[in-house]
């Protein structure tokens, strides 16, 4: 595809106006302020008149399948949450509605410019199939737990995630991964956490675990642990012995923070779950400062409950300068680099989140001609502060437009709404 006379966030996340970019296979091949020479060897011409170009979306932290769960159970606290609503529609789920759910969490992710997630659940197979139908991109992981000591090799769960990495990984033409997943801390004990750490670091595969959600894990852990923050337990066992996502480190303290730079941790940060939870902020400031890694997740549409990115992003802005007590931190320009190519980065997909050429052409296309996006004093402030996820017209992932004007090319949007809220209404009648 050729998008003509377009405005581009370039890779320093700068603006440039009247642009050509063109697309060939799966990436970005041309990158210039003057039209190209046989410029029909791009295919389709996209005319960018009041449209700006940018890389898409990367969801850093999710629960695809809870997209089954929208609306249920709110006004709870985290822990009765868990226990009153989600485990107990969880312990019905099958595969019809695991399936459902992810697509249905698809297509949603790109309509709002999500063009790749990292994902922790279970029914792997089931989710990778949801995505490879989708054309979207995934770090998919099974995550595990432990509530009853059974040895790490034993355990279903670990069955099913060698399966997923013997069968999944790398599949799709490297759009789907899998990761290695301890839920958190408080779900496992240390010979899983070990046994997974050694695994990871045999397969050669990322990391993805919950830490320091709320304040009462935090202190819980220390009781338990002689001490150690669940970012130093974790350590310890070896958990970040391998590129490492930590989701949530609102309660992260002290030491915590030369762990995570240390061992090149990347925090992903999902702020509106978190306030909606009232989790607490993370301090994502502090996190730059220390130059640790930091991504954007939207958790699942259980506790958020959309995947309007751009909200994501506004929030995160907005909940850091309150953390710090300072309206300067969080520019931005770190916010987007955070939800593009900060959140590539913690997928491992290094040649992805960059306008630039050779990179994979992940990029989305944003309709900056209505109201809320004039005047334009500043496009990289208007982008983050005042678009709305509806000004996303356009979704490419790989080189493949995926979402265009409403219509999507690989999901058929009413069989996916019917068959999640067939699936939904089924498991609630069983409870």
């Amino acid at each position: 595809m050729l998008f003509k006379n377009i405005t581009i966030l370039d890779e320093d996340f700068n603006v440039r106006e009247n642009m050509y970019v063109g697309t060939f296979g799966s990436r970005i091949r041309l990158i210039s302020d003057k039209e190209p020479e046989y410029a029909e060897k791009y295919g389709e011409v996209y005319d960018g008149k009041d449209r700006l170009l940018m890389p898409g979306f990367y969801n850093a932290h999710g629960h695809s399948p809870m997209a089954l769960m929208r609306g249920y159970g709110e006004n709870l606290t985290l822990q009765d949450w868990l226990e009153t609503r989600i485990f107990p529609f969880e312990a019905k789920l099958d595969s019809n509605a695991v399936y459902w759910g992810t697509l249905l969490c698809m297509m949603e992710s790109l309509r709002f410019g999500i063009v790749s997630t990292q994902d922790m659940y279970y029914f792997t197979s089931d989710m990778v199939r949801a995505v490879a139908d989708s054309g979207a991109k995934n770090n998919i992981s099974r995550s595990l737990t432990n509530f009853d000591g059974t040895p790490f090799e034993q355990m279903e769960s670990v069955r099913e995630m060698k399966d997923a990495v013997r069968n999944y990984h790398g599949a799709e033409e490297g759009r789907i991964l899998i990761d290695a997943s301890l839920h958190a801390e408080y779900t496992s004990d240390e010979q899983t956490a070990r046994g997974l750490a050694a695994y990871a670091k045999e397969e050669g595969i990322r990391m993805h675990v919950h830490v320091s959600e709320t304040k009462r894990e935090h202190e819980e852990c220390k009781g338990r642990r002689e001490g150690r923050t669940p970012v130093r337990y974790l350590a310890d066992c070896g958990i970040f012995d391998v590129p490492a996502t930590a989701a949530h480190c609102v309660w992260i303290e002290g030491e915590d923070y030369d762990i995570l730079k240390e061992k090149g941790v990347t925090v992903a940060t999902n702020p509106v779950s978190n306030l909606k939870l009232a989790s607490g902020i993370c301090d994502s400031a502090a996190l730059l400062r220390a130059g640790i890694g930091l991504a954007v997740g939207t958790d699942s549409v259980a506790s958020n409950n959309s995947l309007n990115f751009l909200e994501e992003i506004k929030t995160l802005a907005l909940v850091g300068k309150i953390k710090a007590g300072d309206p300067t931190v969080i520019t931005p320009r770190q916010a987007l680099y955070a939800a593009t190519r900060g959140g590539a980065l913690a997928q491992g997909r290094t040649d992805c989140g960059l306008l630039a050429e050779g990179q994979k052409a992940d990029l989305i296309v944003m309709d900056i001609s209505q109201p809320n996006m004039h005047p334009v004093h500043d496009m990289v402030n208007n982008i983050v502060y005042s678009a709305a996820g509806s000004d996303v017209v356009l979704t490419m992932a790989d080189g493949k437009v995926l979402y265009k004007d409403g219509e999507y090319a690989t999901i058929d949007k009413e069989k996916t709404v019917f068959e999640t809220e067939k699936a939904a209404k089924g498991i609630l009648a069983q409870l």
